[in-house]
């Protein structure tokens, strides 16, 4: 008899939506205390300098205003998971987009003031089950929020890397939500029940061909950090450095998500 299939992982919209506003208002706060040397200087993404990394954070909330734009579709057709896997189509439009946008806003901290009055406006007056036509497909508008906790995490971390002491603080409920994302993404990139990935405190997934796990102590575990997990779901950190760092607790003959890394490209 087959496994039952897995329930999806639910999503509470308020706390989403109220994970999104606080993270997106730690980095409002750290812009306002950047230099224009520090705005300038180099990202670990690219050709990226941190003004157009900053100005790409407050497209992580204008993407929800832009889609709530376009007529709605007639029916959902995605599923959260299929957003992962989707948004490297979208990397050169994107990146266009952020120098454009650093450009025309020499003030970053008025323009993302506006950014987040909008997507407040936007959400009071929708309902989370509105769908949005994004680049995965038909989404109900509470499942793409889960979708700007990962945008908003993961460059977070990317500034904070970029400007020595920076260190913009991680909202725990987007942090939360960003690691699960990630984590599910992976059992469907690898499906099996054969290692189990434990990132604690947040998530815990079985994935891998092979023999499935059933009681006891797994024979194949891999076990990390929110952050550290996030950076390799990312291409931020190597498989093999963060094993070799320690970072990375792996174990067993199918415990190499070496050849699943990184989700996102």
């Amino acid at each position: 008899m087959p496994p039952a299939k897995k329930r999806a992982r639910s999503y509470d919209p308020a706390r989403t939506r109220a994970a999104v506003l606080a993270q997106f208002g730690h980095v409002r706060e750290a812009v306002r205390t950047l230099t224009p040397e520090q705005l300038a200087l180099p990202t670990r993404l690219g050709d990226w300098t941190v003004r157009e990394l900053v100005a790409h954070c407050g497209m992580a909330l204008t993407a929800v205003d832009r889609l709530l734009d376009e007529p709605e579709p007639a029916r959902q057709d995605a599923r959260l998971l299929d957003w992962p896997f989707a948004i490297a189509a979208d990397a050169d439009t994107i990146a266009g987009t952020a120098r454009r946008l650093a450009a025309d806003h020499p003030d970053l901290d008025a323009h993302l003031a506006d950014v987040e009055r909008r997507f407040t406006a936007r959400l009071d007056a929708h309902p989370g089950g509105r769908l949005l036509p994004t680049g995965a497909g038909a989404l109900p508008l509470a499942d793409y929020l889960v979708t700007r906790t990962v945008e908003l995490v993961v460059h977070t971390d990317d500034l904070n890397a970029a400007v020595p002491g920076l260190g913009i603080p991680h909202d725990r409920q987007a942090l939360a939500a960003c690691t699960r994302l990630l984590a599910d993404a992976l059992a469907v990139k690898a499906p099996g029940g054969s290692t189990e990935v434990r990132i604690p405190p947040y998530a815990v997934v079985q994935c891998v061909e092979g023999p499935r796990h059933t009681r006891g102590t797994p024979p194949n575990v891999v076990e990390t950090d929110p952050l550290t997990w996030i950076r390799l779901a990312t291409g931020r950190t190597a498989w093999p450095d963060a094993v070799a760092d320690a970072r990375v607790g792996a174990s067993g003959e199918r415990a190499d998500l070496g050849p699943y890394l990184p989700l996102l490209r």
